[in-house]
């Protein structure tokens, strides 16, 4: 992108297909951060969204800098220094982040049952040892290894009472859902050609494409509607800082929402949503351009953080 006016082929083009295929596998994988913190799982996956909502900010930050540099700052240096985003997530990858995955909760705490049973301090093998005091000071390391593992357990996913209230809470929102586990135990390849995955698929494809479409073309579309480069000039404006804005603001009422509504429900609720802002984006006043641009900014993190 940095180049393309000098390349021989549609370079923003090319740069945009690689962007969507990177930025969503940088994406995704992040939600597995919340494995390495169990007992803040659900605020460590509400920042990971409230983050992904904010990077819009980085259009405000280029157009700032653009235009109080009169234009010296440009999309060449703009591109060129945003490189150091993949560079550091490429040292870290390489020299920070662990080895292997972090065990999910229901890992770790199979990993507590398992250590709380203090037969695992004897081993048949203990017979071979030459004394009574070496078999005692092996099984009595032993014993200590499993407390140390308990402990450092516990301090992630906190202690007895801290687990049986969590397995409470999820317990609800399962049943709140009122489609947990309508998938599980099913071959992978019956779930894929299911209407669940397909129809969901679809949804998300859709969503996403409408999304883009709108935060790419937004100024060309209140253009045509407002019948003012003017007019449509200062709807970009607002929607530059709402749409980060909207996007961290949203987070903890997105998370009770979710917490307390079935999955039907939050996803009839996106579909109305959604064909609000259809219908808005379609009305040629200044009030609905607003409404639609604030409506978006919620409905934007909402979606996202439904379908994660």
């Amino acid at each position: 992108m940095a180049f393309a006016t000098a390349l021989p082929f549609d370079a923003y083009m090319t740069g945009s297909f690689l962007l969507s295929l990177g930025g969503t596998f940088s994406f995704v994988p992040s939600f597995h951060i919340s494995n390495a913190f169990p007992r803040f799982q659900g605020l460590i996956l509400a920042l990971i969204t409230g983050a992904f909502d904010a990077s819009a900010s980085v259009f405000l930050i280029f157009r700032i800098l653009y235009q109080s540099s009169e234009g010296s700052f440009s999309v060449r240096r703009f591109f060129l220094l945003f490189l150091m985003v993949p560079v550091f997530i490429f040292i870290t990858q390489l020299l920070i982040m662990p080895k292997h995955s972090y065990e999910t909760r229901a890992e770790l705490t199979s990993k507590v049952e398992l250590a709380s049973d203090p037969t695992q301090d004897l081993h048949d093998s203990d017979e071979e040892l030459d004394s009574a005091a070496d078999m005692m000071r092996v099984r009595s390391e032993r014993a200590i290894r499993r407390r140390q593992s308990i402990a450092s357990i516990n301090e992630l996913l906190g202690d007895q009472a801290e687990r049986n209230e969590y397995e409470m809470k999820e317990g609800l929102k399962h049943t709140t859902s009122g489609v947990w586990g309508v998938m599980h135990g099913i071959p992978a390849l019956q779930q894929i050609m299911s209407p669940w995955f397909i129809l969901i698929t679809l949804f998300t494809v859709l969503q996403m494409m409408r999304f883009n479409f709108f935060i790419a073309t937004i100024w060309s579309q209140y253009e045509f509607l407002l019948d003012s480069a003017e007019e449509a000039t200062k709807v970009i404006e607002f929607f530059d800082i709402a749409l980060p804005i909207g996007g961290v603001v949203t987070v903890p009422f997105i998370g009770v929402l979710l917490d307390n509504s079935s999955t039907v429900s939050v996803l009839n609720l996106l579909v109305l949503l959604s064909t609000v802002i259809g219908i808005l984006g379609a009305v040629p006043t200044r009030w609905a351009a607003y409404a639609n641009v604030c409506l978006f900014c919620v409905v934007r993190p909402l979606y996202y953080s439904a379908m994660s």
